[in-house]
């Protein structure tokens, strides 16, 4: 286990300005500004229950979509993931996490496997078509986990268990796939070397 897991990502694209910085052995303490603010909500909760710690400063082409920004950004993050975890000696390597919101209930699971899959599944019908905020569109949850577990070569489930409140909803499944990853990316004192039999993630 290296001392320092920590990573910063710059993107630049005809459609988004990037800067994200993360430190996997934080506390939860975050800065966040994409210009989309109830993104900013989600992103500081991830931060906050994840105890990663983030720091986003991301501008786009928001006059037109979100759509760009939100996906944009999390490209970056998943990025800076998988390089903040280096080799990923000592680390737990799965995590699960189930968060209710009120009404609302999610479960996570994540398998920080360097294989790439996402399985989302259990949103109500008309949820990704639901205006979040003003600016946010229930869609955009998906292509954020897509773009995170693509980019950090990591294997998610997200599953709505139950929910009504579009803004519960959402803010659940961030929350728990933030307690996922807090547990899959813990460093485990038993684990000698790479947690995988081929020896490699």
């Amino acid at each position: 286990m290296t001392s320092q897991r920590t990573a910063t990502i710059t993107r630049e694209t005809s459609e988004s300005s990037i800067e994200l910085s993360i430190n996997l052995d934080g506390t939860g303490t975050s800065s966040i500004d994409t210009s989309v603010p109830f993104y900013d909500h989600m992103l500081t909760a991830f931060s906050k229950h994840s105890l990663i710690d983030l720091t986003v400063k991301a501008t786009g082409d928001t006059h037109i979509d979100v759509h760009h920004t939100v996906e944009d950004i999390g490209i970056a993050l998943g990025m800076a993931i998988k390089q903040a975890l280096g080799t990923k000696a000592g680390i737990s390597r799965y995590g699960d996490a189930l968060v209710p919101l009120d009404e609302a209930l999610v479960r996570a699971v994540v398998d920080v496997s360097g294989r790439p899959y996402l399985v989302h599944t259990g949103e109500p019908a008309g949820f990704e078509m639901h205006l979040i905020g003003g600016h946010f569109t229930g869609s955009m949850v998906r292509h954020v986990f897509e773009a995170i577990s693509y980019n950090a070569g990591i294997t998610v489930h997200v599953t709505v268990l139950g929910g009504r409140d579009p803004h519960h909803i959402a803010e659940a499944e961030f929350k728990a796939f933030a307690r996922a990853m807090r547990a899959a990316v813990e460093p485990d004192a038993r684990v000698t070397g790479i947690p995988s039999t081929k020896g490699a993630l």
